[in-house]
């Protein structure tokens, strides 16, 4: 193999990689337990036709049982391959016409149409997400944090590490 040969096939590779890396941005994903997701809408009481959102939706499952609980579904997720995945398996769910991911990151969203918020959020973040939460929900809004609190709420309801909140 000549060393020009052997160039291409490393920029190849390489090219490759970063464009792996450029696709699966963001932070760490980690699943709804699917044995959690009736206890989840369960405590969230959710009404027919009320727009719920998830914050990172990541492959949908949760959005699947929003919809599938009566809820119109939104999903917020910023890695294309999880956004491609939660319409697929929407899709497959019979859930597609109820369910809308949305390929932006939500912090720049606004969430003041939506009754029903659910996140899993990790520490550093609840802060904030807390202030915003608080500025552009309408009374009467509920939040799901799942296995991690709010800093300053008092949760309405817990079961084990699933904590909802009534604005």
């Amino acid at each position: 193999m000549s060393l020009l040969s052997f160039g291409f096939y490393l920029i190849i590779i390489a090219g490759s990689a970063l464009m792996l890396l450029w696709l699966s941005r963001g932070p760490f994903f980690v699943q709804t337990r699917r044995k959690h997701l009736s206890v989840i809408t369960a405590m969230l009481d959710i009404k027919a036709g009320e727009k719920a959102v998830d914050l990172g939706s990541g492959d949908g499952r949760l959005l699947i049982a929003l919809a599938n609980a009566g809820a119109e579904a939104h999903g917020y997720e910023h890695n294309p391959l999880l956004v491609m995945r939660s319409r697929r398996n929407a899709k497959r769910g019979g859930v597609s016409g109820r369910t809308f991911v949305h390929s932006e990151n939500f912090w720049n969203a606004d969430l003041s149409g939506f009754s029903v918020v659910t996140i899993y959020g990790i520490p550093y973040i609840m802060r904030r997400l807390e202030k915003k939460l608080q500025q552009e929900l309408r009374p009467g809004a509920r939040v799901l944090s799942y296995s991690f609190p709010f800093p300053s709420w008092q949760p309405a309801q817990t079961n084990k590490r699933i904590y909802v909140y009534r604005k």
